[in-house]
């Protein structure tokens, strides 16, 4: 098996960075909050998804 899945997981995480990214630059306003609270869920969550035993052993 090759290792798509751990792609996947790091680009989720890596959209969720730059989104974390865009809401900073926003912050001032209370829509800035909450992309940024939603690209840290994106973040934690490809992190978490590294982990999975599917993703873990696929390489």
């Amino acid at each position: 098996m090759n290792n798509n899945n751990k792609v996947t997981s790091y680009s989720v995480a890596g959209l969720g960075l730059a989104v974390s990214a865009l809401g900073l630059k926003m912050l001032p306003k209370s829509l800035g909050a909450g992309i940024i609270g939603f690209g840290a869920a994106h973040v934690l969550l490809g992190l978490l998804d590294t982990q999975r035993p599917s993703v873990r052993n696929s390489f």
